[in-house]
């Protein structure tokens, strides 16, 4: 096990106010959208930040040597020049547009927000591997084009799968709405409620039989076609009705809520918790290298789902080894379809190249095999329900009693920050934070997107918690506890939104926002600033290719957008090449390139 490194001459602060970035400072460069949560960040993290217009972001001092890091929109002549032609070419647009039958953009920044997280955990590990004794860091870059390709990897792996989707996309979906006008979103991950829920609203039974599986389904596809009856059953019956069958049935349902009310109730609080515990034992060797800088550490993960796999996922990538904690028999979404060689595309996407060990955390046997693991790790990282660590005895107190320098990483939904929280999922965060007034521009209804926008970015949050965490432990020699949350993430994402709300200002995008235009044999999605311009031109009789050439011939920037997302094994304009494991599903490119 590699420990809290001394080879280096990083000054410690004390426990009680101690940042993993104190005494660092940062001057930040580069284009601002994509620099916004990097200067926000680090400053949240300690360091001393300014912003020093083009160019790249170096951070040092406190005993470090400098850490450079560069940021773009992608590889210079690729047409990916803002977010909407980030998103064009990486399928963001047609992932999120799925429930509507065809690409949208997102209204808000989400590739932008993904890239600054992305370059934080760059710079974070670029640190972490100095203070354990590598070399330092080489020049990292992060472009937004390789963060919307890991958006998208799960969807991209299903679409390079040996077989089918099992529900075909459709456009559909939720919220719903009542008899009084209330639009909701509806949870739960058991069928049996699922069913009750339905039957005390007097649905039909057929209706119930169909929406389940698209139901159930919907955070693989991006889509959820519902039986129309569906629908109709909510119009029919009042908030306080549905709410009374979702008590009654063991179901959720969580109003949406709007960004006038998040801004209301919004604390400012960081994104993630880092809190020092007990002194740990002495480093040993270290494996670390410039651009494996988490070589020699040990990760053990015990994820679902998307979440808590996603973030030891990118630890792995930056050298770690990852040992995932799976129930006896193994974890049961490796056989969620469609399977490339025998094995969920979607969860190779996530979990391709960890190691795996079955245990059953019920059991008092099993429990003490995990504490074993856990003596000889770095980081445990789990996202269990509230309270069910602690249950079991697995919490940081108990864990860090038998590995005193262990960071202890708990992915959850809401960071015990609301007390009125429904379960803490992706959609039930996004109904209650209004994300769906952000991701779809006015004079459409504010609905929650059904791409996994929060789980990815929470995922991603993760990551840049233990970075911070693993930072924070080399420079005190203690035992660390983070938290991160799909809320922080939320928080990150709407920022600009949520400060607009409060001021009274409308955050909106204006109608027709990061619409595509179609054109004879596909859609064409402008730039931003773009976009006005090209609107008054008609290309829909027009091949793509002649359509950009038009657009380009008046100065405009455009660019091809991707529908196909097997298509993009092919396409020359991302940054990274899109390869295969080995069991033949795509794989994306690391979201960091060094040099």
């Amino acid at each position: 096990m590699a420990s809290p490194a001394t080879a280096h001459t990083a000054v410690r602060r004390p426990l009680d106010t101690a940042r993993p970035l104190d005494a660092l400072r940062c001057d930040i460069g580069g284009p601002e959208a994509l620099t916004r949560v990097v200067s926000d960040h680090l400053r949240r993290l300690g360091a001393t930040t300014r912003d020093d217009g083009p160019g790249a972001i170096t951070i040092g001092g406190g005993g470090f040597a400098p850490v450079t890091a560069r940021t773009a929109w992608g590889s210079a002549g690729s047409g990916i020049e803002d977010e909407a032609t980030a998103q064009a070419v990486t399928g963001v647009m047609a992932v999120h547009g799925r429930r509507h039958g065809t690409p949208r953009g997102l209204g808000v920044d989400y590739l932008a927000t993904a890239t600054g997280v992305l370059t934080v955990q760059a710079l974070l590990a670029g640190l972490i591997g100095q203070a354990r004794g590598g070399s330092p860091a080489r020049v990292c870059t992060t472009t937004a084009d390789r963060a919307g390709l890991l958006t998208v990897s799960q969807y991209l792996a299903a679409a390079g799968a040996d077989e089918p989707e099992a529900v075909e996309p459709a456009p559909g979906g939720p919220p719903f709405t009542s008899a009084d006008g209330v639009p909701f979103e509806l949870e739960t991950l058991d069928p049996g409620a699922w069913a009750a829920f339905w039957r005390a609203l007097d649905a039909p039974a057929d209706a119930i039989r169909a929406g389940w599986r698209p139901f159930q389904f919907r955070y693989a596809t991006a889509c959820a076609p519902f039986p129309v009856d569906l629908h109709d059953v909510t119009r029919r019956h009042t908030w306080a009705r549905i709410r009374q069958a979702a008590a009654l049935s063991g179901a959720e349902v969580c109003r949406l809520r709007t960004l006038a009310e998040r801004a209301g109730e919004d604390d400012g609080a960081d994104p993630w918790t880092l809190r020092a515990l007990g002194p740990g034992r002495p480093a040993t060797a270290t494996a670390a290298t410039a651009d494996r800088p988490l070589a020699g550490l040990t990760v053990l993960e015990a994820g679902r789902r998307i979440q808590a796999p996603l973030a030891a996922h990118l630890l792995g990538l930056l050298g770690a080894r990852v040992i995932r904690v799976e129930p006896p028999g193994g974890d049961p979404l490796r056989g969620m379809p469609p399977a490339c060689d025998g094995i969920s595309a979607r969860w190779l996407a996530l979990n391709r190249g960890k190691e795996a060990v079955e245990i059953d955390i019920k059991a008092p046997g099993d429990r003490r095999r995990l504490r074993e693991l856990v003596a000889e790790a770095d980081v445990f990282v789990h996202n269990w329900a509230p309270g069910k660590a602690a249950e079991l005895e697995l919490d940081a107190e108990h864990l860090t009693a038998v590995n005193p320098s262990l960071v202890y990483a708990y992915t959850g939904g809401w960071a015990d920050r609301l007390d009125d929280a429904p379960m803490g999922t992706d959609f039930m965060v996004q109904a209650r934070t209004g994300v769906g007034e952000v991701v779809h521009p006015a004079g459409e209804p504010p609905v929650p997107s059904l791409m996994t926008l929060l789980d990815v970015l929470g995922g991603l949050h993760g990551t840049e918690a233990v970075l911070a965490g693993l930072l924070l432990r080399e420079r005190t020699g203690h035992g660390v506890r983070v938290d991160s949350s799909l809320l922080g993430a939320a928080d990150t994402l709407l920022a600009p939104a949520l400060r607009q709300a409060a001021a009274g200002t409308d955050p909106r995008r204006p109608a027709g926002f990061r619409h595509p235009l179609r054109t004879s044999d596909g859609w064409i999605a402008p730039s931003d600033t773009s976009a006005a311009a090209a609107a008054a031109y008609d290309v829909s009789g027009m091949c793509t290719e002649d359509a950009l050439d038009r657009l380009r011939g008046h100065g405009l920037t455009a660019t091809a957008v991707t529908t196909d997302l097997s298509a993009l094994h092919h396409d020359p304009r991302p940054s990274g090449e899109i390869s295969r494991d080995a069991h033949g599903a795509p794989a994306v490119p690391d979201p960091w390139s060094f040099a």
